[in-house]
């Protein structure tokens, strides 16, 4: 059985689309799934996955909580099947990798599933490994789902 997924905005600055992410993130499920680097990883087992896009604001204050770092960042995953991403930070590093707020934020929630599938990327091989992944996963996803020009 798959789980759940269900997408929240909780940020006003910039407008993702969210319609098109949903149907990135459902279409990249499998691909993580199939991707895992261990049988027990949490992504074999949840029921439900929460993506929610916040602002820098919102993500620096539960890295601090969370990771002892009050700095922004990108993407942060819970083993129980939350993903927050940043809407501020994916304007930012889009616009540095030349990717629309969409792209950037797809990006980050499929990195997020990729750490319920128990990668890290801490180490840099195993990150190394974990980009290459990714962005196949990436490519397979835009291929089924070209996005809409839209910009946040």
């Amino acid at each position: 059985m798959m789980a759940k997924l269900s997408l929240y905005n909780r940020q006003k600055t910039h407008r993702p689309d969210l319609p098109w992410l949903r149907r990135i993130i459902k279409a990249a499920l499998p691909h993580c799934l199939a991707a895992t680097k261990t049988p027990d990883a949490p992504l074999h087992d949840l029921e439900e996955i929460e993506f929610t896009i916040v602002s820098d604001e919102e993500i620096a204050a539960v890295h601090a909580e969370f990771l002892d770092d009050p700095t922004p960042t990108d993407v942060i995953t819970f083993h129980h099947g939350e993903i927050l991403v940043s809407a501020d930070t994916a304007i930012r590093q889009g616009a540095e990798h030349h990717q629309p707020l969409n792209a950037e934020l797809a990006l980050y929630m499929i990195h997020g599933l990729m750490h319920l599938g128990g990668w890290d990327d801490h180490e840099p091989e195993e990150a190394a490994e974990m980009t290459r992944l990714q962005e196949a996963i990436w490519q397979t996803c835009l291929a089924l789902y070209p996005p809409r020009i839209v910009q946040g």
